[in-house]
Protein backbone atom coordinates (compact mmCIF):
# COMPACT_ATOMS: atom_id res chain seq x y z
CA UNK A 1 0.00 0.00 0.00
CA UNK A 2 1.01 3.54 -0.33
CA UNK A 3 2.65 5.60 2.50
CA UNK A 4 0.66 8.32 4.01
CA UNK A 5 1.46 11.61 2.20
CA UNK A 6 3.56 10.19 -0.59
CA UNK A 7 2.74 10.71 -4.03
CA UNK A 8 1.35 7.53 -5.87
CA UNK A 9 4.14 5.63 -8.15
CA UNK A 10 3.57 5.76 -12.17
CA UNK A 11 5.64 2.61 -13.68
CA UNK A 12 6.64 3.01 -16.96
CA UNK A 13 8.36 -0.19 -17.96
CA UNK A 14 9.76 -0.60 -21.36
CA UNK A 15 10.94 -3.86 -22.83
CA UNK A 16 12.25 -3.11 -26.54
CA UNK A 17 15.68 -1.78 -27.04
CA UNK A 18 15.36 0.52 -30.61
CA UNK A 19 14.25 4.13 -29.97
CA UNK A 20 10.64 5.29 -31.04
CA UNK A 21 8.10 7.37 -30.79
CA UNK A 22 6.31 6.17 -28.01
CA UNK A 23 10.08 6.82 -25.93
CA UNK A 24 10.02 10.53 -26.66
CA UNK A 25 6.53 11.06 -25.87
CA UNK A 26 7.22 9.13 -22.76
CA UNK A 27 9.99 11.34 -22.03
CA UNK A 28 8.51 13.88 -22.40
CA UNK A 29 5.61 13.01 -19.88
CA UNK A 30 8.33 11.61 -17.49
CA UNK A 31 10.23 14.82 -17.15
CA UNK A 32 7.20 17.01 -16.78
CA UNK A 33 4.89 15.23 -14.29
CA UNK A 34 4.10 17.39 -11.40
CA UNK A 35 6.57 15.29 -8.41
CA UNK A 36 4.19 16.42 -5.74
CA UNK A 37 1.45 14.59 -7.31
CA UNK A 38 3.53 11.33 -8.63
CA UNK A 39 6.38 9.55 -8.90
CA UNK A 40 7.37 8.30 -11.78
CA UNK A 41 9.74 4.62 -11.90
CA UNK A 42 10.85 3.79 -15.16
CA UNK A 43 12.07 0.27 -15.51
CA UNK A 44 14.41 -0.84 -18.69
CA UNK A 45 14.56 -4.76 -19.75
CA UNK A 46 17.85 -3.51 -21.35
CA UNK A 47 20.08 -1.38 -19.35
CA UNK A 48 22.11 -0.78 -22.11
CA UNK A 49 22.09 0.18 -25.62
CA UNK A 50 19.97 3.00 -27.29
CA UNK A 51 17.09 3.70 -24.69
CA UNK A 52 19.06 3.69 -22.13
CA UNK A 53 21.41 5.65 -23.41
CA UNK A 54 18.48 8.10 -24.06
CA UNK A 55 17.43 8.42 -20.65
CA UNK A 56 20.59 8.86 -19.22
CA UNK A 57 21.16 11.99 -21.50
CA UNK A 58 17.72 13.56 -20.38
CA UNK A 59 18.78 12.84 -16.70
CA UNK A 60 15.64 10.26 -15.94
CA UNK A 61 17.06 8.02 -13.73
CA UNK A 62 15.59 4.18 -14.40
CA UNK A 63 15.84 0.58 -12.53
CA UNK A 64 16.56 -2.42 -14.38
CA UNK A 65 13.49 -5.07 -14.78
CA UNK A 66 13.79 -8.04 -11.94
CA UNK A 67 13.57 -10.22 -15.23
CA UNK A 68 14.66 -10.27 -18.90
CA UNK A 69 12.00 -10.33 -21.40
CA UNK A 70 12.17 -12.94 -24.45
CA UNK A 71 8.71 -11.59 -26.36
CA UNK A 72 9.27 -10.40 -29.81
CA UNK A 73 7.05 -8.92 -31.77
CA UNK A 74 6.12 -11.47 -34.04
CA UNK A 75 5.23 -13.76 -31.01
CA UNK A 76 2.31 -11.40 -29.82
CA UNK A 77 -0.47 -14.21 -31.24
CA UNK A 78 1.30 -17.56 -30.68
CA UNK A 79 1.90 -19.75 -27.70
CA UNK A 80 5.45 -18.03 -27.17
CA UNK A 81 3.40 -15.11 -25.36
CA UNK A 82 1.64 -16.60 -22.99
CA UNK A 83 5.11 -19.04 -21.91
CA UNK A 84 7.05 -15.73 -22.03
CA UNK A 85 4.51 -14.06 -19.51
CA UNK A 86 4.17 -16.79 -17.35
CA UNK A 87 7.97 -17.00 -16.87
CA UNK A 88 8.12 -13.21 -15.82
CA UNK A 89 5.04 -12.73 -14.06
CA UNK A 90 5.90 -13.74 -10.67
CA UNK A 91 9.11 -11.59 -10.40
CA UNK A 92 7.37 -8.57 -11.85
CA UNK A 93 4.18 -9.09 -9.61
CA UNK A 94 6.84 -8.84 -6.43
CA UNK A 95 9.11 -5.99 -8.44
CA UNK A 96 5.45 -4.32 -8.19
CA UNK A 97 4.54 -4.72 -4.84
CA UNK A 98 7.59 -3.85 -3.59
CA UNK A 99 7.26 -0.64 -5.52
CA UNK A 100 4.14 0.18 -4.33
CA UNK A 101 3.01 1.10 -7.59
CA UNK A 102 0.19 2.69 -7.98
CA UNK A 103 -0.45 2.96 -11.53
CA UNK A 104 1.58 0.76 -14.84
CA UNK A 105 1.71 3.05 -17.86
CA UNK A 106 2.44 0.73 -20.66
CA UNK A 107 3.98 2.33 -24.15
CA UNK A 108 4.09 -0.66 -26.58
CA UNK A 109 2.81 -4.30 -28.05
CA UNK A 110 5.01 -6.13 -25.89
CA UNK A 111 5.08 -4.31 -22.90
CA UNK A 112 1.20 -4.02 -22.63
CA UNK A 113 1.74 -7.74 -22.12
CA UNK A 114 4.07 -8.55 -20.13
CA UNK A 115 3.26 -5.58 -17.89
CA UNK A 116 -0.49 -5.58 -17.92
CA UNK A 117 -1.07 -9.04 -16.43
CA UNK A 118 1.34 -8.18 -13.88
CA UNK A 119 0.20 -5.40 -12.86
CA UNK A 120 -3.56 -7.20 -12.69
CA UNK A 121 -2.45 -9.63 -10.10
CA UNK A 122 -0.18 -6.57 -7.90
CA UNK A 123 -3.32 -4.94 -7.71
CA UNK A 124 -2.20 -1.81 -9.72
CA UNK A 125 -4.50 -0.02 -12.36
CA UNK A 126 -3.04 -0.26 -15.58
CA UNK A 127 -3.17 2.46 -18.51
CA UNK A 128 -2.63 1.12 -22.32
CA UNK A 129 -1.34 4.03 -23.69
CA UNK A 130 -1.86 3.02 -27.99
CA UNK A 131 0.33 3.98 -30.55
CA UNK A 132 -0.39 1.67 -32.96
CA UNK A 133 -3.31 1.39 -35.36
CA UNK A 134 -7.17 0.05 -34.88
CA UNK A 135 -6.04 -3.54 -36.81
CA UNK A 136 -3.11 -4.69 -33.89
CA UNK A 137 -4.17 -7.86 -32.45
CA UNK A 138 -3.35 -6.26 -28.82
CA UNK A 139 -6.51 -3.54 -29.22
CA UNK A 140 -8.85 -5.58 -30.43
CA UNK A 141 -8.63 -8.80 -28.60
CA UNK A 142 -6.96 -7.74 -25.22
CA UNK A 143 -7.45 -4.09 -24.74
CA UNK A 144 -11.17 -4.88 -23.97
CA UNK A 145 -10.35 -6.71 -20.85
CA UNK A 146 -6.57 -6.42 -19.42
CA UNK A 147 -6.40 -2.77 -19.46
CA UNK A 148 -8.27 -0.26 -16.58
CA UNK A 149 -7.77 2.34 -19.26
CA UNK A 150 -7.17 3.02 -22.80
CA UNK A 151 -5.16 6.38 -24.57
CA UNK A 152 -4.66 6.33 -27.80
CA UNK A 153 -2.67 9.50 -29.69
CA UNK A 154 -5.47 10.03 -32.03
CA UNK A 155 -8.64 9.22 -33.58
CA UNK A 156 -7.69 6.82 -36.09
CA UNK A 157 -5.36 4.93 -33.26
CA UNK A 158 -8.57 4.45 -31.35
CA UNK A 159 -10.79 1.07 -30.72
CA UNK A 160 -13.88 1.06 -32.75
CA UNK A 161 -17.09 0.43 -31.36
CA UNK A 162 -18.28 -2.81 -30.87
CA UNK A 163 -19.80 -5.80 -28.20
CA UNK A 164 -16.04 -6.46 -27.89
CA UNK A 165 -14.04 -3.48 -27.71
CA UNK A 166 -11.99 -0.91 -25.75
CA UNK A 167 -13.96 2.12 -27.19
CA UNK A 168 -16.16 2.79 -23.52
CA UNK A 169 -12.91 2.95 -21.66
CA UNK A 170 -10.70 5.29 -24.30
CA UNK A 171 -9.47 8.67 -24.37
CA UNK A 172 -7.59 10.76 -27.32
CA UNK A 173 -4.69 12.13 -25.98
CA UNK A 174 -2.00 13.49 -28.66
CA UNK A 175 1.27 13.52 -28.14
CA UNK A 176 3.74 15.92 -26.09
CA UNK A 177 6.26 18.31 -27.77
CA UNK A 178 8.72 20.53 -26.51
CA UNK A 179 7.60 23.55 -27.91
CA UNK A 180 9.68 26.39 -26.77
CA UNK A 181 13.08 24.22 -27.70
CA UNK A 182 11.27 23.74 -31.05
CA UNK A 183 11.01 27.85 -31.66
CA UNK A 184 14.60 28.11 -30.47
CA UNK A 185 15.88 26.18 -33.11
CA UNK A 186 17.71 28.21 -35.92
CA UNK A 187 16.66 27.20 -39.36
CA UNK A 188 19.67 28.44 -41.40
CA UNK A 189 21.90 27.61 -38.86
CA UNK A 190 20.33 24.17 -39.56
CA UNK A 191 20.33 24.12 -42.86
CA UNK A 192 23.71 24.70 -43.34
CA UNK A 193 24.66 21.93 -40.95
CA UNK A 194 22.52 19.83 -43.21
CA UNK A 195 24.27 20.57 -46.47
CA UNK A 196 28.04 20.68 -44.84
CA UNK A 197 27.31 17.32 -43.74
CA UNK A 198 26.40 15.85 -47.01
CA UNK A 199 28.85 18.43 -49.63
CA UNK A 200 25.83 19.96 -51.60
CA UNK A 201 25.90 24.02 -52.25
CA UNK A 202 23.47 26.08 -50.89
CA UNK A 203 21.07 25.89 -53.38
CA UNK A 204 20.02 22.55 -52.97
CA UNK A 205 16.74 21.62 -51.80
CA UNK A 206 16.86 19.67 -49.30
CA UNK A 207 14.03 16.75 -48.52
CA UNK A 208 13.64 14.45 -45.79
CA UNK A 209 12.30 11.30 -43.97
CA UNK A 210 12.77 11.27 -40.72
CA UNK A 211 11.65 7.55 -38.95
CA UNK A 212 12.44 4.17 -38.76
CA UNK A 213 12.40 2.52 -42.25
CA UNK A 214 9.71 -0.02 -41.64
CA UNK A 215 7.63 -0.96 -45.02
CA UNK A 216 4.01 1.20 -43.08
CA UNK A 217 6.98 4.38 -43.69
CA UNK A 218 7.12 3.22 -47.13
CA UNK A 219 10.71 4.16 -47.57
CA UNK A 220 10.62 3.14 -51.45
CA UNK A 221 8.28 5.46 -51.84
CA UNK A 222 10.47 7.90 -50.51
CA UNK A 223 12.81 7.13 -52.88
CA UNK A 224 10.11 6.90 -56.37
CA UNK A 225 9.32 10.48 -55.30
CA UNK A 226 12.55 12.06 -55.53
CA UNK A 227 12.66 9.96 -58.65
CA UNK A 228 9.56 11.85 -59.70
CA UNK A 229 10.85 14.78 -59.00
CA UNK A 230 13.75 14.75 -61.22
CA UNK A 231 11.48 13.53 -63.99
CA UNK A 232 8.98 16.42 -63.89
CA UNK A 233 11.88 18.74 -62.62
CA UNK A 234 15.23 17.79 -64.10
CA UNK A 235 16.52 21.44 -63.48
CA UNK A 236 16.32 21.33 -59.76
CA UNK A 237 19.27 20.15 -57.63
CA UNK A 238 17.25 18.22 -54.74
CA UNK A 239 19.61 15.51 -51.95
CA UNK A 240 17.13 13.24 -50.18
CA UNK A 241 18.05 12.37 -46.70
CA UNK A 242 16.98 9.36 -44.54
CA UNK A 243 17.03 10.14 -41.23
CA UNK A 244 16.28 6.65 -38.72
CA UNK A 245 17.61 3.02 -38.15
CA UNK A 246 16.39 0.34 -40.78
CA UNK A 247 14.47 -3.06 -40.38
CA UNK A 248 14.36 -5.94 -42.30
CA UNK A 249 17.04 -4.96 -44.60
CA UNK A 250 14.77 -1.08 -45.85
CA UNK A 251 17.72 0.55 -46.54
CA UNK A 252 19.79 -1.76 -49.41
CA UNK A 253 16.06 -2.31 -50.90
CA UNK A 254 15.95 1.37 -51.14
CA UNK A 255 19.70 1.82 -51.94
CA UNK A 256 18.36 -0.46 -54.53
CA UNK A 257 15.70 0.92 -55.66
CA UNK A 258 17.48 4.37 -56.02
CA UNK A 259 20.00 2.95 -57.73
CA UNK A 260 17.63 1.15 -60.49
CA UNK A 261 15.72 4.65 -60.85
CA UNK A 262 18.27 6.42 -61.07
CA UNK A 263 19.07 8.85 -58.16
CA UNK A 264 21.54 7.02 -55.83
CA UNK A 265 23.84 9.92 -56.10
CA UNK A 266 20.98 12.16 -54.47
CA UNK A 267 20.27 10.04 -51.90
CA UNK A 268 22.07 9.56 -48.29
CA UNK A 269 21.25 7.72 -45.58
CA UNK A 270 22.32 9.66 -42.43
CA UNK A 271 20.93 7.07 -39.63
CA UNK A 272 19.61 8.09 -36.56
CA UNK A 273 20.22 11.59 -35.24
CA UNK A 274 19.78 12.80 -31.36
CA UNK A 275 17.93 15.42 -30.93
CA UNK A 276 16.60 15.66 -34.41
CA UNK A 277 15.38 19.01 -33.99
CA UNK A 278 18.26 20.54 -35.91
CA UNK A 279 18.52 17.98 -38.45
CA UNK A 280 14.63 18.23 -39.22
CA UNK A 281 14.93 22.37 -39.03
CA UNK A 282 17.61 21.97 -41.96
CA UNK A 283 15.29 20.72 -44.48
CA UNK A 284 13.08 22.24 -47.16
CA UNK A 285 10.16 19.98 -46.56
CA UNK A 286 9.78 16.71 -44.52
CA UNK A 287 7.76 13.95 -46.81
CA UNK A 288 5.60 11.90 -44.70
CA UNK A 289 5.47 8.68 -46.90
CA UNK A 290 3.60 6.36 -44.34
CA UNK A 291 0.06 4.66 -44.69
CA UNK A 292 -1.78 4.21 -40.94
CA UNK A 293 0.11 5.99 -38.84
CA UNK A 294 -1.51 6.75 -36.16
CA UNK A 295 0.44 10.39 -34.70
CA UNK A 296 3.65 11.14 -36.62
CA UNK A 297 5.96 12.92 -33.81
CA UNK A 298 8.08 14.22 -36.90
CA UNK A 299 5.19 15.22 -38.72
CA UNK A 300 4.74 17.75 -35.74
CA UNK A 301 7.77 18.42 -34.71
CA UNK A 302 8.18 19.60 -38.49
CA UNK A 303 5.51 21.96 -38.32
CA UNK A 304 6.62 23.66 -34.79
CA UNK A 305 10.46 24.09 -36.64
CA UNK A 306 9.03 25.80 -39.67
CA UNK A 307 9.54 22.98 -41.90
CA UNK A 308 6.97 22.50 -44.54
CA UNK A 309 5.05 19.64 -44.36
CA UNK A 310 3.60 16.92 -47.55
CA UNK A 311 2.29 13.89 -45.37
CA UNK A 312 -0.31 11.32 -47.04
CA UNK A 313 -3.90 11.49 -46.31
CA UNK A 314 -3.83 8.42 -44.44
CA UNK A 315 -4.10 7.18 -40.75
CA UNK A 316 -3.99 9.96 -38.14
CA UNK A 317 -2.21 12.56 -40.63
CA UNK A 318 -5.78 14.40 -41.73
CA UNK A 319 -6.26 15.25 -37.69
CA UNK A 320 -2.96 17.03 -37.37
CA UNK A 321 -2.50 18.54 -40.88
CA UNK A 322 -5.14 20.99 -42.70
CA UNK A 323 -4.76 20.83 -46.38
CA UNK A 324 -3.14 24.01 -47.79
CA UNK A 325 -3.27 25.60 -44.62
CA UNK A 326 -0.81 23.54 -42.42
CA UNK A 327 0.53 21.63 -44.97
CA UNK A 328 -0.10 19.28 -47.94
CA UNK A 329 -1.47 15.90 -47.97
CA UNK A 330 -1.49 13.82 -50.91
CA UNK A 331 -2.64 10.48 -52.25
CA UNK A 332 -1.35 7.75 -50.32
CA UNK A 333 1.62 5.39 -52.49
CA UNK A 334 1.39 8.22 -54.81
CA UNK A 335 5.26 9.35 -56.21
CA UNK A 336 4.35 12.19 -58.42
CA UNK A 337 2.28 13.34 -55.72
CA UNK A 338 4.58 13.71 -54.00
CA UNK A 339 6.97 15.29 -56.36
CA UNK A 340 3.81 17.80 -57.69
CA UNK A 341 3.45 18.99 -54.08
CA UNK A 342 7.54 19.90 -53.76
CA UNK A 343 7.28 21.81 -56.90
CA UNK A 344 4.09 24.17 -55.73
CA UNK A 345 6.35 24.81 -52.17
CA UNK A 346 9.26 25.29 -54.33
CA UNK A 347 7.47 27.39 -56.48
CA UNK A 348 5.30 29.94 -54.45
CA UNK A 349 6.88 31.42 -51.60
CA UNK A 350 3.63 33.02 -50.66
CA UNK A 351 1.65 29.50 -50.12
CA UNK A 352 4.99 28.39 -48.66
CA UNK A 353 5.30 31.29 -45.59
CA UNK A 354 1.90 31.06 -45.00
CA UNK A 355 1.30 27.17 -44.50
CA UNK A 356 4.74 27.32 -42.45
CA UNK A 357 3.29 30.01 -40.09
CA UNK A 358 0.27 28.82 -39.85
CA UNK A 359 1.23 25.61 -39.46
CA UNK A 360 3.45 27.00 -36.34
CA UNK A 361 0.47 28.73 -34.58
CA UNK A 362 -1.54 25.83 -35.16
CA UNK A 363 0.92 23.11 -33.48
CA UNK A 364 1.94 25.40 -30.60
CA UNK A 365 -1.66 25.24 -29.59
CA UNK A 366 -2.76 21.69 -30.33
CA UNK A 367 0.73 20.09 -29.06
CA UNK A 368 2.29 21.59 -25.90
CA UNK A 369 3.97 19.46 -22.88
CA UNK A 370 1.88 21.43 -20.88
CA UNK A 371 -1.51 20.16 -22.47
CA UNK A 372 -0.40 16.48 -22.66
CA UNK A 373 0.66 16.06 -18.85
CA UNK A 374 -2.55 17.61 -17.73
CA UNK A 375 -4.82 15.21 -19.54
CA UNK A 376 -2.88 12.43 -18.83
CA UNK A 377 -2.88 13.15 -15.33
CA UNK A 378 -6.37 13.75 -15.29
CA UNK A 379 -6.63 10.30 -16.58
CA UNK A 380 -4.57 8.91 -13.58
CA UNK A 381 -6.77 10.74 -10.89
CA UNK A 382 -9.67 8.99 -13.02
CA UNK A 383 -7.97 5.98 -12.42
CA UNK A 384 -6.83 5.61 -8.82
CA UNK A 385 -10.34 7.94 -7.46
CA UNK A 386 -10.00 11.74 -5.77
CA UNK A 387 -9.54 9.83 -2.20
CA UNK A 388 -5.93 9.34 -3.36
CA UNK A 389 -4.93 12.88 -3.58
CA UNK A 390 -6.41 13.62 0.05
CA UNK A 391 -2.31 14.23 1.23
CA UNK A 392 -2.61 17.45 -0.63
CA UNK A 393 -5.25 18.30 1.44
CA UNK A 394 -3.67 17.13 4.94
CA UNK A 395 -5.89 15.11 5.32
CA UNK A 396 -5.44 11.19 6.46
CA UNK A 397 -4.83 8.93 3.75
CA UNK A 398 -8.31 6.74 3.16
CA UNK A 399 -6.83 4.01 0.98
Amino acid sequence: MRTCGTPPVVCFPFIGDLIGGSHMSALGLIRNIPRSQFTPLVVLHHTDGPVADLFRREGIDFEAAPVSNRLKRADARNGTAVLNVARTLPALVKFLRAKNATIVHTNDGRTHLVWGFAARLAGSKHLWHHRGDTSSFGLRRVAPWLPNRVVAVSKFASPRPGLFSAAGKCSVVHSPFDVMKMISVERQDARKMVLAEIGCPPETKLLGYVGTLVDRKRPILFVEALAALRRLAPEIKFAGLFFGNALNGLDDAARSRAKALGVADCIHFMGFRYPGEPWIAGLDALLVTAVNEPLGRTLVEAMLLGTPVIATDSGGNPEVVEDGETGMLVRPDDPDEFAKACLALFNNSAYHDHMVETARIEARVRFSVERHVHAITSVYEELIGTTVFSFLRGQPDKL
